[in-house]
């Protein structure tokens, strides 16, 4: 996993990769516009009652706020407030830690072993705004109950589709685009 230190969006307090206990950690990059992210939501915040006790969730959000300010630390965290997440929500004003983690959408999700060895990066499940699939989590669960017993993890693992990260203008990953 990446090293990384960013603020968290309701008190601006630093928070950072060292913190994290030796559990697994599912990092999460979110956006508060994007449609697709509005769609999980709620299962975001079941993932958050449901696991949040035994592994590390931490959600950051890297959209630039040059062409999209309404994913600010304001909006992020009256999101986590409306949500009643407890994980730590992150502003990644930079950009540096999207860039580290290669992270391409919003949802896409990282899954770490508590080796911090990278298990899992894929979809939620097959559910998408209007095509009727329930929005259940299944693919990220099987992954998050096969990290914490012990039990490998499939390899069949679907990509996360969402909306493109906002990069700030002129300044785009060399494997963007």
């Amino acid at each position: 996993m990446p090293s990384w230190q960013l603020p968290r969006v309701e008190d601006g307090q630093m928070f950072s990769s060292e913190q994290l206990s030796s559990q697994p950690v599912l990092v999460m990059f979110l956006a508060v516009h994007c449609p697709f992210v509005k769609h999980v939501e709620p299962e975001l915040a079941r993932l958050d009652r449901d696991y949040g006790e035994r592994l590390s969730l931490v959600g950051i959000g890297s959209n630039s706020l040059q062409t999209h300010p309404e994913d600010g630390p304001e909006y992020m965290t009256a999101q986590k407030r409306r949500l009643g997440m407890g994980f730590a929500y992150l502003h990644d004003k930079d950009q540096s830690v999207a860039k580290a983690f290669s992270a391409a959408c919003t949802p896409d999700f990282f899954l770490f072993d508590s080796n911090c060895r990278l298990v899992y990066r894929g979809q939620l499940d097959g559910s998408r705004p209007g095509n009727g699939v329930p929005c259940d989590g299944t693919d990220l669960r099987a992954a998050l109950d096969g990290v914490l017993a012990g039990e490998p993890v499939s390899t069949r693992q679907l990509p996360s589709i969402g909306c493109n990260i906002k990069w700030h203008p002129g300044a785009e990953p060399a494997w963007f685009g």
